[in-house]
This record gives structure tokens, sequence and C-alpha cells, in this order.
């Protein structure tokens, strides 16, 4: 489609955002939209949005795809995150708003080619184990720290969703002892 190639040439999106805990910078979805708009507009295209919840083993996660469409050709990209239901500060609704809002950025920056290069996430696989690494990882955490290093350097390692299973399942289990 001829207007993905100009709209991903021209579309520019700047980390607006802080993060003072991190100290890095950031867009949000927001972000991405606000300047998708007129970009979307001049060549008249639509964007649509959708989320569909899914798990992965004992994991509960948000696919976002981000369809653009004009003149009936449509593309879509997808992307995954996590959904802890248990996450602190936040209720149930609060939690899936939070990880729809992560996926559906993270399929709108594979749409539009959004470069991530100097954000914190960019060590990410941003593949379909993506959230679970991150969830993983923030449970492992919660460890003692010589079990915490073990687990994240093993969540690191794994290779493909199979073993994060593997892993999401003993950390459940080392979290319930």
């Amino acid at each position: 489609m001829q207007q993905l190639l100009k709209i991903q040439s021209e579309l520019k999106a700047p980390k607006n955002q802080f993060n003072s805990f991190g100290k890095y910078k950031y867009r949000s979805c927001e972000d991405i939209l606000e300047a998708a708009k007129p970009v979307l507009a001049k060549y008249g295209c639509t964007l649509t949005l959708t989320d569909d919840i899914k798990t992965a083993g004992s994991i509960t996660y948000v696919e976002s795809t981000a369809t653009l469409c004009h003149e009936g050709d449509c593309v879509s990209v997808t992307a995954q995150a996590g959904i802890d239901v248990n996450r602190k500060g936040m209720d149930i609704a609060q939690s899936f708003g939070s990880s729809s809002s992560y996926a559906r950025k993270y399929s709108l920056s594979g749409l539009f080619l959004l470069d991530d290069s100097k954000d914190a996430d960019a060590t990410n696989t941003h593949g379909k184990d993506e959230i679970s690494r991150t969830d993983l990882i923030n449970l492992a955490k919660k460890l003692p720290d010589d079990k915490a290093i073990a687990a994240i350097k093993a969540i690191n390692e794994a290779k493909d969703i199979t073993e994060l299973e593997r892993i999401a399942n003993r950390l459940n289990q080392l979290k319930t002892k």
C-alpha cells in the first residue's frame, strides 16, 4: 500500500514523555495517535485499534491490533502486553487499560516503523514473548536477591514462549511459598 509507505516516511512522533524513575524519554500511545491523525487525513486513510484478551500458560495478556485502511486495502500489525490483575496501586480496570495502552503503542510503532532505539524498551524483543518477559522479570524482582538474579538471567536467556511458560510456573510456585 503506497499510502502506508508515505505515512511511515512522514510521521514524526517525538518522545515527549519523561519517566523520572528510569530517567528516560518515551512516547505514549496517545502521542502516536496525535501525530498520526493529520497524516492519515492527508492520505485518506483510516486507522482502527482493537484488543483481544488471551492467555499463554498462566499469563493473561492483551493483544492489540492496529489496522490501517485505504479504499478497502488494509494492513495490520499486532503487539501484546501482559496483564497483572494484582498490580500494586491499580484496580483491575486500570490494569487492563494500562496493558491495552502499552500493546497499542507497540502495534502502532510496528505499523508506522517508529524507532525506539534510544528507549529503555529497546532491549526488549518486541515479539510474542516480550510481554511474558516483562511480567516475569517484574515477578522475579519480588524474590530474594540471589533468586531474583538467577531468575532474571533465565528469563533473558529463554529462547521461546515454552521456556518462558516453564519459568512462569516456577516463579508462581516460589511466590506462593
